[in-house]
């Protein structure tokens, strides 16, 4: 199942049905799924205050609650909701006095476009505010967690005001031979300094303050009693209860040649003795940024060793070790010093080469390739023949990122199937390149042309005893980097590019394979598809469909259509004529995200549908007694006209008796399952 998108919960305060409508038609027509309550009585509007709302607007009249008297009640029980106060005319003074008693905004009747506008900024504000009280909240508790993290640390911590001691941790006070952090109140931190080197520590704690971000100093440190050791403070600016300050970590320094050893070694590979792979992403990090700002290009060559399992298995780890040693001997020989080298990964080296294109750097991978294929490894008496796939790729303005640069010699490297070869990244692609970047469309038209797109099955669980197992096909996008896209960004995007229609039928497609694969195992499954409004428009759909039918010789009732409720409405018509078709066919149908327009049982009459899937802003915080009794009116309507119901975002087990009660069908969320690729729920476990 798709993350929840963000209903907006509206009231409106109008006497006509219509022009309410009219008002809720206008979020709609601009991409906002809204949940909407007509105000119609002062008793109304004290029920409803009981629960969360994001948006108040008011006609400038109103016979059964005065505008006034609906500002008023919002105020006095301190409710954040926006209130928007329509005005006939533009009448200035009756804008003041709307915006004196409370109204966030007023403006005339009639302007539609300004309308929408001041209350998507109305919204965001109040967004902004409940992420700010969140974020106080959040801060609080961050802050007692620091506290007690410098109380335990085990690194020296001071904070210093002035040259003087505000906190010092227990770590601090044992490090000079202090007991008591009382010992240390006004006391100079350079009195903890050794003598000889007072001088260049309030030189330094003088100057700090013009200085920006971090800073280091080695100096004498003199304890309680009086003994010295040699220290290394780190000094960075801070806050302590809200005031600025100077954050002081101090580690005792030793002499110790083995650590000297492990800093110059840091960056290496022990194997190797060639840069280890952290080493190396910091040095491509600065050829990028070098590339990007200074246009100075570079190419990354990725070197895959062969079938090195392989040969791991038949050498040993120790001999595998020495192979590597000895071919990267051979990669310093060959490059000298024009290069940077790496390992990269168990099998794997990475070569920076700068102010080369992959082009000129062809004919010298070329005969890399033919000098490692030619040599004669002798490992532990043996002779062994190694050979490397190499992809390379080009550093150069238009890179974003270093790992893209990765992404691309790996995957060339990868499609070197025979090995002992070079593949070249090729830019020309241009819908890969795009992919490649991040760009949305391009990634939609990539999966479609490639079939990559990833199909989840999400079960929806019945607590009535139905005998059938369902699911519901969620769609994924994967990036190159092979992270999941959010629908709420690809989807939309796809709409806009006109790519929608396409989309349902791939889905169609490959979900009706897969069930027909499915249910040839015995299992009596039905699958829950989501149709978008370009598909409801589409008048080929239902001849394309009734083909892919018959094909596939599935039950049409194992198919259950999904429309959602915003949709149905605004394209009730095609919606109506789609629906009498799917039936035609067998189908069965679920209108889902159910509840959030002004009448939706006005839906209801017009499309007959076998499933209803209430909208998830329903489910929201159900230990309230009246989000309760909001979900459970809704649901008792349904029951009366025997349709099924179905609650999604089930994420807790806490709603289950509720939603038993209520009489629930069918539910789905987190908290049973969450989507996955294969159709493995064990439907049986409910049953007990």
């Amino acid at each position: 199942m798709a993350p929840q998108k963000k209903t907006i919960r509206l009231l409106i305060l109008e006497d006509s049905q219509n022009e309410a409508e009219r008002l809720v038609s206008l979020f709609r027509n601009a991409g906002q799924a809204t949940r909407v309550h007509r105000l119609t009585s002062s008793e109304d509007l004290a029920d409803v205050l009981q629960q969360t709302w994001d948006l108040l607007i008011s006609a400038p009249r109103s016979e059964n609650l005065e505008p006034s008297e609906a500002i008023s009640a919002v105020r006095k029980q301190g409710k954040d909701i926006p209130i928007i106060q329509l005005i006939e005319g533009n009448d200035a003074e009756a804008i003041t006095e709307a915006l004196m008693l409370g109204a966030q905004r007023a403006l005339p009747q009639g302007e539609d476009e300004w309308l929408v506008l001041i209350a998507s900024r109305e919204l965001a504000n109040l967004e902004d505010r409940r992420a700010r009280r969140s974020a106080e909240l959040a801060l609080r508790e961050a802050e007692k967690r620091c506290q007690l993290l410098l109380d335990s640390s085990v690194d020296a911590i001071a904070y210093v005001h002035d040259g003087m001691h505000i906190y010092a941790n227990r770590a601090y006070l044992e490090l000079f031979g202090y007991e008591d952090v009382e010992e240390l109140e006004g006391m100079p931190m350079i009195d903890l300094i050794a003598s000889c080197d007072q001088a260049d520590f309030k030189s330094f704690l003088k100057n700090y303050q013009s200085m920006q971000g971090s800073a280091e100093l080695v100096c004498g440190g003199v304890r309680a009693d009086g003994g010295n050791f040699k220290a290394s403070m780190h000094f960075s600016p801070a806050s302590y209860d809200g005031e600025p300050c100077i954050q002081v970590v101090i580690r005792a320094e030793s002499d110790n040649a083995e650590l000297e050893k492990l800093r110059e070694i840091s960056s290496q590979d022990l194997v190797t003795g060639l840069h280890n792979r952290n080493h190396f992403l910091e040095l491509l990090d600065n050829a990028v940024e070098r590339a990007v700002k200074a246009g100075q290009g570079a190419s990354l060559a990725y070197l895959r060793v062969d079938r090195f399992a392989s040969l791991q298995a038949d050498l040993g780890l120790g001999n595998s070790d020495r192979l590597l040693a000895e071919l990267a001997q051979i990669l310093r020989a060959h490059f000298a010093d024009k290069a940077q080298l790496a390992r990269f990964g168990d099998d794997a080296f990475a070569v920076l080469v700068t102010d080369a294109t992959p082009a000129q750097l062809e004919q010298s991978l070329t005969a890399l390739l033919r000098k490692v294929e030619s040599h004669l490894f002798e490992i532990d008496g043996r002779t062994i023949q190694a050979t490397l796939s190499i992809g390379v790729a080009a550093l150069d303005e238009q890179t974003a990122k270093a790992r893209d640069v990765i992404d691309r010699a790996h995957r060339c490297a990868e499609e070197l199937s025979d090995g002992n070869a070079l593949n070249i990244y090729n830019p020309a692609d241009e819908l890969a390149a795009a992919a490649n970047r991040g760009e949305v469309i391009a990634m939609v038209q990539q999966a479609l042309e490639q079939n990559s797109f990833r199909l989840l099955f999400q079960p929806v669980i019945s607590l009535r005893g139905d005998s059938h197992e369902h699911y519901e096909v969620l769609l994924r996008l994967l990036d190159p980097q092979g992270v999941e896209v959010p629908p709420g960004e690809f989807l939309g995007a796809a709409k806009d590019a006109g790519l929608a229609a396409r989309i349902d039928r791939w889905v169609l497609l490959n979900s009706i394979k897969l069930l027909a694969e499915h249910r040839s195992k015995g299992h009596s499954t039905r699958l829950f598809l989501h149709l978008s409004s370009s598909s409801l428009q589409d008048a080929t759909l239902l001849p394309w469909l009734g083909v892919a039918l018959k094909a596939s010789r599935l039950p049409p009732d194992s198919l259950v259509f999904q429309i959602d409720e915003n949709d149905a409405v605004a394209y009730l018509k095609q919606a109506k004529a789609l629906v009498q078709g799917l039936t035609g066919l067998g189908c069965r149908i679920a209108l889902s995200q159910f509840g959030c327009v002004l009448n939706p049982f006005n839906t209801l009459k017009h499309l007959n549908v076998d499933f209803v899937k209430i909208d998830g802003s329903y489910t929201q915080d159900l230990s309230r007694q009246e989000n309760q009794e909001a979900l459970k009116q809704l649901l008792t309507e349904l029951h009366e006209q025997a349709k099924q119901t179905v609650v999604p975002f089930v994420d807790s087990a806490t709603v289950l008796a509720t939603l038993w009660q209520a009489g629930v069908g069918y539910i789905q969320g987190q908290y049973l399952q969450g989507p996955s690729q294969s159709m493995d729920y064990d439907f049986s476990s409910d049953d007990e």
